[in-house]
């Protein structure tokens, strides 16, 4: 409802919607070309990925390189690699949160983590 009993002025919502939207592409852009990282095993294995999840790099310390226990080794990858995306996703919130949020309250909106 329009404070006053007006009508919406239609293209000034369609210049916010335009907005908002290269706002969001602007920020997911963003996202794209920063670099998170997460590490398990005290750093023995490190991984770095995009704000958008993308695994750019993966180290591993040869300490961690055990021929007679590949399984901790994978343990230590794959927890890497979770922390990053954890990483990537807090970074998601704070990027795109606010702009979901401004295009009906940050919920099922396809293409969006959250």
């Amino acid at each position: 409802m329009i404070p006053g009993g007006g009508q919406p002025n239609m293209q000034q919502l369609l210049q916010q919607a335009q907005k908002m939207q290269q706002d969001l592409q602007r920020a997911q852009e963003e996202l794209a070309n920063t670099e998170v990282d997460g590490q398990a095993g005290g750093g023995l294995v490190k991984a770095t990925v995009t704000g958008a999840g993308e695994l750019r790099a993966l180290k591993i310390d040869p300490k961690a390189v055990d021929p007679e226990d590949t399984d901790t080794l994978a343990d230590l990858i794959v927890a890497a690699v979770q922390a990053a995306n954890e990483n990537a996703q807090a970074l998601q919130q704070q990027k795109l949160g606010p702009l979901a949020q401004g295009l009906g309250g940050g919920t099922g909106i396809p293409g969006l983590p959250f």
